[in-house]
């Protein structure tokens, strides 16, 4: 791997992820690879106001002044938040008359059958604020009734008066012609200035009126927010003298400019913190190589809050075209808002850090999914928190040092921890020490069944796959789980605990667009479909020209959604680049291929229709090779010596404790041990030995 020494005429660039109880900032000189690390509290009630003390203390940590960054990228919960708060913009939605009640009907699927009290989520738009138009697009694109100007302005007016702050606009079939929407935001642009709007035809131009206009609505609902939000934040930098580019991260793991997608496309951003984490695994897989052998990694983010995992097969993380947000429960799919975008595709449990323990009604122990969060957070920070959570646990079991916790800049209590642990196990009649033992299990346990449903559901043998552990908490737990999974081989990289701002950095710009277009291949329009891609392209060439990628370093991967006729649903399926005319053989082989590689099969004399075409426009990422600026030390790194519980051993063991930043490429040791960096604590398991490599990466081998 190359390492990188020229982008653009400034020599730094930054990395900014908000989370929800921590913000990580890294800092990379690209002309030498060098990275400093920082990790500040993350400021629920503004942000942008822990995003910037963050900046600001590691520029002074390095010396750099602002006007050296070329570029900060940044991943935020900010979109998500206003979602699941239900924080957003007062928001009103107008759709084709007849379909004002779309967002409650939905698919009429019920989540759970045996639920006889099943509750929906509640619409992002109150009814009161829908209203429809006498307009009609037929399914070809056919224009049976257009759109009238004055029935528009006077259901504008309407709106305005209700207070409406952002407009969603959803028609019947724009997808196959945007032309009444396009008018309403003509409409709207020139009447109605001070709102903001969202149409359906630009934000997700595909099949499925439910999810579309949910999409839509969300994206409608969040606008204000983040153009907001990011305008604040540009400012911030400015008066500090950044003279750099803001990118932000989004949900399929591209970067593009922060103000063209809070302005056009908001919505995209819903996953933007999760998703910069994964490229830290794609990255450590092309740092390793082949060397490592088997079929892939397996990506695990633990932070304060909630812990990810996601699959990563040859070098390319899972993707997903739907997810959903805002879920009653959480973890039962169906219950949430459904969102029609690009995302890679992560396991989410509410298993962090800050995950609260209790008995539940039937005297047992749960942990999750409610978190302590950054404030007040776990009893051990001493600012507030009453409840009993898996950073006190830890704590309790001896893996966390009370005097070293953030390199010794936030102390923990652990007394506080011991007696959240009493009260606790006064509940369920054990000691405290099994208390703490059994939340550290049992959250072990909630993430290890996630991933192993996960993994069966892909045809995936864990056992072949590496875990690669980063996030606060990632690397204490990864043992375990590791063992839960059958796993032997872990890695935790240098930094792990801010590892998810070090994926931002590598993560190429990227933006991908999608026109659903219904046709059997076998009377496919050719030139159309020419068209829908070159537009597609066009746009996408667009936005990484404003991100400052141009002509050869832009590439373009085309793909489709397609199904044999009269089939519900959709596989996604290769396509080949260039004038598509005459393509319909290779675009049946692509498919047959990829429905064979899925169910073992496929059907001999039934016609292929193609429904979406998609396309991603992306540019290269970073490339450098991480220097960390840390020596080794002749004494191996051993600070002392403790005890540390683990149940499987029969109780305490005694581990020796060592600096992180001491350890010398090649240095090899045996468990138990406890490894401290300033962002994160490797927890080292009696059944395993680790070493450090050439890139000062932690891995642990299981026996």
């Amino acid at each position: 791997m190359e390492r990188i020494d020229r982008v653009g005429h400034r020599p730094y660039l930054i990395a900014i992820d908000t989370g929800g109880t921590f913000t990580d900032i890294v800092l990379l000189d690209r002309r030498n690879g060098r990275v400093w690390l920082e990790k500040v509290l993350t400021t629920p009630a503004d942000p942008s106001v822990g995003s910037m003390e963050g900046f600001h203390q590691i520029l002074d940590q390095a010396g750099v002044p602002p006007e050296e960054i070329e570029a900060l990228v940044h991943s935020t919960t900010v979109a998500t938040n206003a979602v699941i708060e239900r924080k957003g913009a007062k928001t009103g939605l107008i759709t084709t008359r007849g379909f004002k009640d779309l967002l409650e009907i939905g698919r009429e699927n019920r989540y759970d059958i045996y639920d006889l009290y099943l509750e929906a989520p509640d619409p992002l738009v109150d009814r009161c604020f829908r209203r429809e138009i006498d307009e009609r697009i037929d399914r070809d694109g056919h224009v049976e009734r257009a759109l009238e100007a004055a029935e528009t302005v006077k259901v504008l007016k309407s709106l305005q008066r209700k207070g409406i702050e952002s407009v969603a606009v959803s028609f019947l079939h724009s997808f196959a012609n945007p032309e009444n929407e396009e008018r309403v935001g003509q409409l709207l642009a020139e009447k109605f200035g001070s709102m903001y709007s969202s149409l359906s035809s630009k934000v997700v131009g595909e099949i499925r009126e439910y999810e579309r206009t949910s999409t839509v609505v969300a994206d409608a609902y969040i606008k204000p927010i983040m153009v907001r939000y990011i305008g604040g934040l540009e400012t911030a930098l400015k008066d500090c003298g950044f003279k750099g580019r803001l990118f932000i991260m989004l949900s399929n793991g591209g970067i593009a400019p922060a103000r063209q997608i809070a302005q056009d496309y908001p919505v995209r951003v819903i996953e933007s913190g999760p998703a910069a984490g994964v490229h830290i695994t794609r990255f450590q897989g092309e740092l390793l190589g082949q060397r490592r052998g088997g079929e892939g990694m397996l990506s695990f983010d633990m932070g304060g809050t909630t812990a990810k995992a996601c699959l990563v097969k040859e070098g390319v993380p899972a993707i997903t075209h739907e997810l959903e947000v805002a879920r009653v429960h959480r973890f039962k799919k169906g219950s949430g808002l459904p969102l029609k975008i690009s995302s890679i595709e992560l396991i989410e449990v509410g298993a962090g850090g800050g995950s609260i323990a209790r008995v539940d009604n039937m005297g047992l122990l749960k942990v999750g999914p409610d978190s302590s969060g950054a404030d007040p957070g776990p009893c051990c920070y001493g600012r507030g928190g009453l409840d009993p959570t898996v950073t006190d646990a830890d704590l309790v079991l001896g893996y966390l040092d009370p005097d070293f916790f953030l390199g010794g800049g936030m102390k923990l209590n652990l007394d506080r921890a011991r007696r959240a642990m009493e009260d606790l196990s006064q509940k369920i009649g054990r000691t405290p020490l099994e208390t703490a033992w059994g939340i550290h299990d049992v959250v072990n346990e909630n993430m290890a069944a996630a991933i192993r449903v996960f993994s069966a559901e892909k045809g995936v043998d864990l056992r072949r796959f590496a875990l690669v552990a980063f996030g606060g908490a990632g690397p204490v737990h990864a043992y375990s789980l590791a063992l839960k999974l059958h796993v032997g081989w872990i890695l935790c990289p240098y930094g792990a605990g801010v590892a998810s701002a070090i994926g931002s950095l590598v993560a190429p710009p990227a933006v991908d667009f999608v026109h659903s277009y219904m046709s059997a291949l076998d009377s496919l329009d050719w030139n159309g479909l020419n068209g829908i891609y070159r537009e597609m392209e066009e746009r996408g060439r667009t936005i990484l020209n404003e991100a400052g990628i141009f002509g050869s370093d832009v590439v373009v991967t085309r793909s489709a959604d397609m199904r044999y006729v009269g089939q519900g649903y959709e596989i996604t399926v290769p396509v080949p680049f260039g004038d598509l005319s005459g393509s319909r053989q290779t675009l049946e082989k692509n498919f047959w291929d990829t429905y064979h590689s899925l169910y073992q099969r496929h059907l001999d004399g039934v016609k292929i229709e193609g429904v979406s075409w998609r396309v991603t426009v992306s540019g290269p990422g970073a490339r450098f090779i991480p220097q960390y600026g840390h020596g080794g030390s002749t004494c191996g790194g051993k600070k002392s010596e403790k005890q540390i519980y683990f149940r499987e051993s029969g109780g305490y063991l005694r581990a020796v404790v060592y600096d992180r930043y001491a350890l010398k490429p090649g240095f090899e040791a045996k468990g138990p041990a406890i490894v401290q960096e300033k962002e994160s604590t490797v927890v080292v398991g009696p059944r395993a030995r680790f070493f450090i490599d050439e890139h000062l990466n932690l891995i642990q081998v299981i026996s």
